[in-house]
């Protein structure tokens, strides 16, 4: 067994953070998108193996749920969580069909699927994402160091540059926040708007939704 020097974990954070903290400007950009999807109808789809699948969990929570205040519930669903569906789909497809058979029972064009990846080469969330882009699914992914195969298979992929699977996790845990500070502003200044009210809640004017 390998041991590290005391601090050594945070070391590693600290190294991390400064290239992760250039590259996030992305969740702002999920976050908002991911409002005005779910606010039409939508819904997210998110998946992840071991550790990862836990921060897919984390972040269906917080949609569901909520993150700081209140407001409605949307509809997020954490594919790996329903264990009857993951474990009869393995025993009859094979564990690299996990997720992608539920992404074709649970998914329709224009949901979001995220996939959750420190290594990027997760076979089962590969074929996740080959089943979203057949059904017309934008595909976004948190992984580790880039170039890997899953940021190769999305649409948009934010990756952690980090030596150690522990500090990916950890900062796949703050982007998972900052989408969520970022889907709750666009879902203030979205009911602002219906309510005649100019502005969001920090008093800037957003922007006129795409059509």
């Amino acid at each position: 067994m390998k041991l590290i020097a005391p601090g050594q974990h945070c070391d590693d954070l600290e190294r991390a953070l400064p290239a992760f903290r250039r590259s996030a400007g992305v969740t702002e950009r999920w976050g908002a998108a991911l409002a005005r999807v779910l606010s039409g109808g939508g819904r997210l789809l998110v998946a992840g193996n071991g550790g990862s699948a836990a921060q897919a969990q984390h972040l269906t929570a917080e949609i569901v749920g909520r993150y700081r205040d209140d407001r409605p519930a949307f509809s997020a669903l954490a594919l790996h969580a329903d264990t009857s569906s993951t474990t009869a789909i393995a025993n009859d497809y094979g564990v690299h069909e996990v997720f992608a058979r539920q992404t074709c029972a649970h998914g329709r064009p224009g949901d979001v699927l995220m996939l959750l990846s420190t290594s990027g080469a997760s076979a089962n969330l590969l074929t996740a994402a080959t089943e979203a882009m057949r059904i017309g699914m934008p595909v976004w992914a948190l992984t580790g160091p880039a170039p890997n195969p899953l940021a190769a298979s999305s649409d948009e992929a934010l990756c952690v540059e980090a030596a150690v699977s522990a500090t990916v996790q950890e900062l796949h845990l703050v982007a998972v926040h900052m989408i969520c500070e970022s889907f709750d502003r666009e879902i203030a200044a979205r009911a602002a708007r219906r309510n005649g009210r100019p502005g969001t809640a920090n008093g800037t004017r957003p922007e006129e939704d795409p059509v």
